[in-house]
């Protein structure tokens, strides 16, 4: 689905990444971590046609990314920027039918199954500043979702979030991921995020940014917040990335 083939990427004088490769299968969710600086963010950008590589490349489904596409969403982590203040969540859902030119026609019952489908049903007429960050960052994945996206791009989306928030939209987003079998990348500093929801786990070293190591989770489906945490294979794992991030770190 998603490749990154022996990338450079340079900006301002600064190199930011050396010889990065990845590959992303279809229906994947593969998370991100490493110490500030890695370039996880970055790598990102590049997946969704932001940046342009120094050298090497970038492909979707086999052709180069040269520009953002439809079908890849990104959740970014400051729901309050993402958010227009203006709109109500019912308003900034449809922005997104705004801006693919989808017919008027059904577009409101559309965006009802949306706020459902995040938790926010009957709170369409309310604007962001009625809701808490938690009910924020569902309005942003909604939104994402009317994309009807093959890719969600989520850069450190719980990041602000209190605990049982992030919890409980973990749980939101892994359902979500594995119901319309789209595929996931996901940055994050949490260790045991990255491992309550990926199938991979990419570790990066910084200064440049660079892939050091690729840990995959056999946890099985579906999670939960309590027993997957307790489970031996998940404790070995935080372990694992722990000692990684503290070499990284040294």
């Amino acid at each position: 689905m998603l490749q990154i083939d022996k990338v450079n990427l340079t900006l301002g004088g600064h190199e930011i990444l050396r010889d990065v490769s990845a590959n992303i299968g279809s229906g994947e969710f593969v998370c991100v971590v490493g110490p500030s600086g890695c370039g996880k963010t970055t790598m990102l950008r590049l997946l969704a046609g932001l940046y342009q590589p120094s050298a090497g490349s970038v492909t979707y489904r086999g052709q180069r990314m040269l520009h953002p596409r439809q079908d890849i969403a990104i959740v970014f982590q400051d729901y309050g920027k993402a958010l227009l203040p203006w709109r109500t969540a019912h308003g900034n859902v449809a922005l997104a039918f705004e801006a693919m030119g989808a017919p008027r026609e059904g577009r409101d019952d559309k965006i009802e199954q949306l706020l459902v489908k995040v938790g926010l049903g009957g709170q369409g007429k309310k604007y962001p500043n009625q809701l808490s960050g938690g009910m924020q960052q569902r309005l942003q994945i909604a939104r994402c979702l009317a994309q009807s996206p093959a890719v969600l791009l989520m850069d450190e989306p719980f990041g602000a979030l209190d605990a049982m928030t992030r919890q409980g939209l973990q749980d939101e987003v892994l359902s979500i991921v594995r119901d319309t079998g789209a595929t996931a990348f996901f940055v994050t500093h949490d260790l045991e995020e990255a491992i309550y929801l990926g199938d991979r786990v990419i570790g990066m070293l910084p200064h440049p940014g660079r892939v050091a190591i690729t840990v995959d989770v056999n946890l099985p489906y579906p999670r939960n917040q309590l027993t997957t945490r307790e489970d031996p294979e998940f404790l070995r794992l935080r372990r694992q990335l722990f000692d990684f991030i503290k070499d990284a770190e040294s």
